[in-house]
């Protein structure tokens, strides 16, 4: 059975490359629109969106997640902020004291309302024919970033979006993924499933980049292994406790 929606996600990709072309100011508006209409837990809405289109600023945007030219060549960046400082204005007007920031579950929640906004933004920019990239690296420099953006207490810049109009001569190929039956599992979680799926993804992302002529690729065990054997962004829960932020409720 064939859907557009289905489709637009299913070739998900990021896009790198910009034609320069400017985003619509009305496209825009639909696109955030959109993505404020995402789901947040309690309806606390606790996701602010910076957006950013003077190219002075993405150009320092840029430098903070590590001199990246995705970021720089982008028409419109769109900072997803873990923003409790919304909520704390409710309490105040309630008369109560806020304490959520002070919590792992409050981390974990305004993280997660977060990468639901990222992902409804990306599916609201690819259906109006604009390209997107996730952007972790503006975790790089945090405190950087919070200063140029001017962000007050109670929030955290988690992740950026980039968006432009896509160079087509530079689309990059949609990347294959693990197995479905290695993804998602049945019932409960499965170890030997998801170990398998590792093993066989090894060769199939080794075989995609090689098909690409892109030998000088690692492999899935091998660039996530380098990653990952490193705290990558060492500042983080210092600057989480700088925007008021902690584990009052670890035992």
């Amino acid at each position: 059975m064939s859907n557009s929606v289905i489709e637009q996600l299913s070739q998900r990709r990021s896009v790198r490359a910009f034609t320069g072309d400017p985003v619509r100011v009305d496209d825009l508006t639909a696109i955030l629109r959109a993505t404020q209409q995402a789901p947040s837990s309690i309806n606390g809405q606790q996701t602010s969106l910076v957006v950013i289109r003077d190219p002075e600023r993405i150009a320092q945007v840029a430098e903070i997640a590590g001199g990246q030219p995705q970021v720089a060549g982008a028409d419109v960046v769109v900072v997803f902020v873990i923003d409790f400082n919304r909520t704390a204005e409710a309490a105040k007007i309630a008369g109560t004291e806020q304490v959520v920031e002070r919590s792992a579950e409050g981390i974990v929640t305004g993280a997660v309302d977060a990468g639901i906004a990222l992902a409804t933004f990306q599916a609201a920019a690819n259906a109006l024919g604009y390209g997107t990239t996730p952007i972790g690296g503006i975790r790089r420099n945090p405190t950087a970033l919070i200063e140029l953006l001017g962000l007050p207490a109670r929030t955290y810049p988690v992740v950026a979006a980039t968006l432009g109009v896509p160079d087509s001569e530079k689309l990059a190929q949609v990347k294959p993924r693990v197995s479905l039956e290695s993804y998602a599992l049945s019932e409960r979680y499965d170890e030997a499933k998801v170990a398998d799926g590792v093993a066989a993804y090894d060769e199939v992302l080794r075989a995609w980049w090689d098909s690409q002529g892109l030998t000088q690729m690692g492999t899935y065990s091998h660039d996530t292994a380098k990653t990952y054997s490193t705290v990558y962004f060492p500042t983080i829960a210092a600057t989480l406790r700088s925007q008021g932020f902690e584990f009052a409720d670890e035992a």
